[in-house]
């Protein structure tokens, strides 16, 4: 029974830290279409990052 909670536990986490992982877009990041740019251009109002189209992740290491 042990050994069964722990393969349990195991998959758990590695479920979590799979799913997490391909995840990039953070709460910080708050993308707002900029028209004074061009008519397809995006600025972050967090860390000031501009893009073309639509972001699909953060770009502040970027």
């Amino acid at each position: 029974m042990p050994i069964l909670l722990l393969i349990l536990l195991l998959g758990v986490f590695t479920y979590l830290w799979l799913a997490r992982r391909g995840k990039t877009l953070t709460r910080a990041c708050r993308w707002r279409l900029d028209r004074a740019l061009g008519a397809d251009r995006y600025r972050c109002a967090a860390c000031g990052a501009v893009t073309t189209g639509a972001p699909r992740h953060c770009l502040r290491g970027d």
